[in-house]
């Protein structure tokens, strides 16, 4: 599996007992999926957690998502109009986004965990419907 050389290295170093947390949109609920990660529980001992069926999105990684692609359209401004070969296209695309992946300060993770309070407050207000977040 793709995931094995990354589960070996979190078990190592943070031990054998970790969770998967993932909201319950289709293409995480799809049986493919779930015996993915079923796969994957019996392998390395990963715990998936059980998550309501219409939950918000509490993750933050949605705005670090929209940051990087910020970034990548601030520094590489010709990005959607690149010409080539696929391959060519998607090696270039890669490359970038790995250079500002690696760039992402911990400034800007510090504010995206520290807004979830913030994101917990507003769906409790919410009464677990939609928020800005």
């Amino acid at each position: 599996m793709e995931f094995d050389p990354f589960l070996e290295v979190l078990g190592k170093d943070i031990g054998t007992t970790y969770e998967f947390q993932q909201d319950n949109a289709r293409p995480h609920t799809a049986k493919r999926t779930v015996q993915f990660l079923e796969a994957l529980t019996r392998k390395h001992g990963l715990t998936v957690m059980d998550w309501p069926a219409n939950s918000p999105d509490l993750s933050p990684i949605e705005e670090l998502w929209a940051h990087l692609k910020h970034k990548l359209r601030e520094r590489y401004p010709d990005t959607a109009t690149l010409k080539g070969s696929p391959e060519t296209i998607k090696a270039k695309l890669r490359e970038r986004v790995h250079k500002i992946w690696w760039e992402i300060g911990e400034k800007v993770l510090d504010v995206l965990i520290e807004s979830m309070p913030c994101r917990v407050e507003e769906v409790l207000h919410a009464r677990g419907w939609y928020t800005k977040y």
